[in-house]
This record gives C-alpha cells, structure tokens and sequence, in this order.
C-alpha cells in the first residue's frame, strides 16, 4: 500500500470528474432546451441533483460511514455514470423529456452528495498515513485541482459547442467518470481505526461537540446563502446600466484568478496559519469585496482586481476548515463533519439563489450586494476567539506535536 500514489490517484480523479461537471454545464442545458423546446428544462436537472444534497442528512447518515475505500467511492461513481447516460443515451434512442432529465438529475445528486465528504475524508485518512499536515495539505491540493478545472474548462466547453460537439461533451463526461472509477478502484485505503460509540453519528450531535468546526461550517453557510448577491447582483446591475454580462464576467475572471493564485499558495500556508482565525478573515475578505463592489462598477478593472483579493482568501479559508476537521476527528465523525459542511454549504447556496431574485428585486441589486458584504464580515468578526491564549495553545507547534504524538504514537518516521 502506497498512500501517496492513493492520494495522487484520488486528485487525478478530482480533475477528471471536475472538468467534466464544469463542461457539461454549458452543454447540457442547450441539449435540454434544443430537446423539449421548453426554457423551464433547461435548469431541470441542477434543481434535481439538489434535492438528494439537501435530503442527505436523512438517507445518507449510515450509508455514508461505508465509504471507507476505494473500492466503495468506485462504486457510487459507476452510479454518477449511469446519471449521466441518461440523456445522451435518450437522445440517442429518439428523443428525451422532463422526466428524463429529473431522472439524471436525481440519480447524479444521490452520487454527489455520497462521494464530495466521503473523498475528503478519505483524502484525509491517506494524509495521517503520511505525517503531521499531510492530509491538510492534499485538501488544499484537492481544491486548487478544483479551481484549476474553473478556469479552463468552460471556455473548453464553449469552443467544442461552438464546433457543434455539444452531444460529445455529455459522452465525453460519463467516460471521464468511469475512468475515475477504475482509477478509485485502485485505492487501497482504509479509513483510519475509530472508537465511535455510535458507527454513524448525526450531522448535529458531530457539530454540538465540535465547537470550532460549528463555527466553521457555520460562516460557510452563511457565505454560500449570500453568494447569490455577487452572481445574481452583478448580473442584474450590468443590465441595468446597458452593460449585459460584462460586470459580471469580469468580477467572476478576477475571482477565479485571485481563488487560484490563493488556492496554489494553499498548502504551504494553511499548515502554518491558525484556523480559526484564517477561516473568518477569508469570510471577512469576501464580505469586504462585497461592500466596495457597487461602487467599482465604472471601472471593470478596479472591479476585477477587487474580486481577485476577495477570491485569493477563500481557498485559505477552506483549507483552514478541512484542516481543522481533518486535525480535531477521525472515522465516523470525521466523515459526518465534511458532510455536514457539503450539506450547509450547498444547500445555503441553493436556497440564496432559489430566493435572491426576489430580494434583489425588492431592495436593488447595489444595496444588496452592500447587506450581503456586511452580514459576512458581521458573521466573521463575531466567529474570531475572545480567549487568545486559549486560542494560541490550540495551535501552537506545542499542541501539534501533541495531536501528531496522539496520531502516530510510533513516531514519523
């Protein structure tokens, strides 16, 4: 067993499955829309595959802590491959519908709201394998893999349905994904021993003994509730100044590139940063883009380069949450907490963009974007710890050196 050549498998599948997912989101809703003929399709299946995410506090509580290996995530990714053949393979057959596409939707969300925490996790249970800050640094890594994906791949995307390849690229993701099966497949990592009293404990009972990771997942969800006001807000403030997609699309460049460059930096910093106090000033650091964005509107310059410093924090600030997740639990609560905050964290982004419409209707979209910036940054200072010496001693080199000593009792070797 060689867990670095498991966790290198591991973000390989990471990249796979995500350039995939970033691809077939440009693509499929024009197959959706040239398909039925109806507009309210379009959107059909991203609706459907957040209705398993929302509900997997319930169906997925002990399904979850069976996602030990490689060989089990294996397996749910093969469903993922059977979500995402149904539309091209009813396309093939003579044509698809609604339910089709609630179908897809379904099956891939059931999929994703298994095989997101319990990646993370297992990533984390490779990383203890390895030494002290391994498996904080392999996260991180498994993020900038992310937001690599979120660059190039759209306008990949974009290219292959401007050559009329758009059916491919649905084809193209579903082989992608059982190519990251085989790829788990060799996985042969475990999850690390446990002494849980109960093998698959609730998402609430995990966060109320966990105080810094409630927190946590806490300003993560307050942050995915008013994500709504950057994408939405921007978009509707550039139609409204006769600028259609262009505020928007530059305050979106900016971010991706600030998120990257941060997300690079990632794992040589988090290890060394304190947790909590990294996790806040990223939220901190979007709330504060927020407040000034209305008034760089004139300038897509300034705006860019405003969404690339609020987007350089962020990767910091996740990686200090799987961090502080992958360093304070193991076993059952380890995979409980990434799927408590995969589960606040989504279902908060559905539910602010499922109702920010309304509210940017009703209060315009410049002040908006102002509220939302306040709340983050409100939501961050009060997260910051009132005891700093008591906040020091939970990650100072003394206190790792007591963790890594608890960890790997024979010493690293």
């Amino acid at each position: 067993m060689n867990p670095r050549r498991d966790i290198a498998a591991m973000l390989t599948t990471t990249l796979i499955t995500w350039t995939g997912q970033r691809a077939t989101a440009v693509a499929l809703p024009l197959v959706a829309l040239a398909e039925t003929g109806s507009v309210w399709t379009t959107g059909l299946v991203g609706g459907a595959v957040g209705l398993p995410v929302l509900t997997s506090a319930w169906w997925a509580r002990r399904l979850r802590q069976r996602l030990t290996g490689g060989r089990a995530l294996a397996c749910v990714l093969a469903v993922q491959v059977v979500g995402l053949l149904v539309v091209p393979v009813g396309v093939a057959m003579g044509g698809i519908s609604a339910a089709h596409l609630a179908a897809a939707g379904l099956i891939t969300g059931c999929a994703t709201a298994l095989s997101g925490p319990a990646q993370r996790a297992l990533l984390a249970d490779l990383g203890d394998r390895v030494g002290p800050d391994t498996a904080t640094k392999a996260l991180a890594w498994q993020d900038f893999v992310h937001r690599v994906t979120m660059i190039f791949a759209p306008p990949l995307a974009g290219w292959a349905v401007a050559q009329g390849a758009t059916m491919p690229l649905l084809w193209a993701e579903a082989a992608g994904v059982a190519v990251a099966a085989l790829l788990m497949l060799g996985v042969r990592g475990t999850a690390a021993p446990t002494a849980d009293a109960d093998p698959a404990p609730p998402l609430r009972d995990v966060l109320r003994r966990h105080r810094d990771i409630r927190i946590g997942v806490t300003m993560s969800a307050v942050g995915g509730l008013v994500w709504f006001a950057f994408t939405l807000g921007l978009a509707i403030l550039g139609a409204q100044t006769a600028r259609p997609g262009v505020l928007v699309s530059a305050a979106l460049t900016g971010y991706g590139l600030g998120s990257l460059a941060g997300a690079l930096l990632a794992p040589t910093l988090v290890p060394r940063l304190p947790m909590l106090a990294t996790m806040a000033t990223g939220w901190a650091a979007l709330g504060a883009t927020f407040l000034v964005l209305p008034a760089l509107t004139g300038s897509l310059t300034l705006l860019g380069c405003a969404a690339a410093a609020g987007g350089f924090f962020m990767p910091l600030g996740i990686g200090a949450l799987n961090r502080l997740i992958s360093t304070t639990t193991e076993g059952a609560d380890r995979r409980a907490a990434f799927a408590a905050e995969s589960l606040l964290h989504d279902g908060a982004v559905s539910t602010g963009l499922l109702l920010g419409g309304a509210v940017i209707g009703l209060a315009g979209a410049g002040p908006t974007l102002v509220a939302a910036g306040a709340v983050q940054v409100g939501v961050a200072v009060l997260a910051l710890p009132r005891r700093p010496r008591l906040f020091r001693a939970a990650t100072s080199p003394a206190n790792n050196d007591r963790i890594s000593k608890d960890r790997y009792p024979g010493g690293i070797g």
